[in-house]
């Protein structure tokens, strides 16, 4: 009987002592998660978001790891690793990152753009691009560009708007109105152009 008392109270301790550790870890530093130890192990440390977004949505898709995602919110960068643990890189305050996949025959469904998985229709093709506020008619972008290797573009716009977004490629045209608050999606697949 001593025994199994003995062994209750180490299991116990050791429960209490595993429950302190896992809360350290995942204790915050000023207000934001560790991004390091995920973004480290794939030598992306020390990237700001702007900088992460670029890097991952412009990478080849061939030089791409299936262990590793990278999820667009409008607040933050999720990350999660092989292991599944997951970290965030704050989104700049001002800033809403919208990625597009323009598409003439088949796309996908999207809501939160994975830097990592997401595949368009048109890779790297050439595209004029045309974003208008739709509050005061305001030319945000326009712009000849090429989509990634993916078959995304992606935007860097001001939250909090509602914008008419005009896509041209070989000779056809297409267009959605977004918007950029705390939930809007940050991946648009159902610009079909024609």
């Amino acid at each position: 009987m001593n025994r199994s008392r003995h062994l209750i109270r180490v299991l116990t301790s050791l429960v209490a002592a595993s429950t302190l550790l896992l809360a350290a870890c995942s204790t915050e530093t000023d207000g934001n998660p560790p991004a390091a130890e995920v973004l480290s192990q794939y030598s992306l440390d020390g990237l700001g978001a702007r900088e992460l977004v670029e890097h991952l949505d412009t990478m080849p898709v061939v030089e791409r790891t299936a262990d590793f995602v990278a999820s667009v919110r409008p607040d933050a960068i999720v990350v999660t690793g092989e292991d599944g643990a997951e970290e965030s890189v704050a989104m700049p305050a001002d800033e809403f990152y919208l990625s597009i996949a323009p598409y003439a025959e088949q796309t996908h469904d999207c809501y939160f753009h994975s830097l990592t998985t997401c595949l368009g229709e048109l890779s790297d093709e050439p595209i004029q691009v045309r974003v208008t506020d739709a509050s005061d008619g305001t030319v945000l972008i326009d712009e000849a560009t090429r989509t990634y290797d993916n078959g995304f573009i992606g935007l860097w716009l001001p939250r909090d708007i509602e914008a008419e977004v005009v896509i041209e490629h070989d000779g056809r045209t297409g267009s959605e109105t977004v918007r950029t608050g705390a939930e809007d999606p940050t991946c648009l697949t159902t610009l079909r152009i024609g």
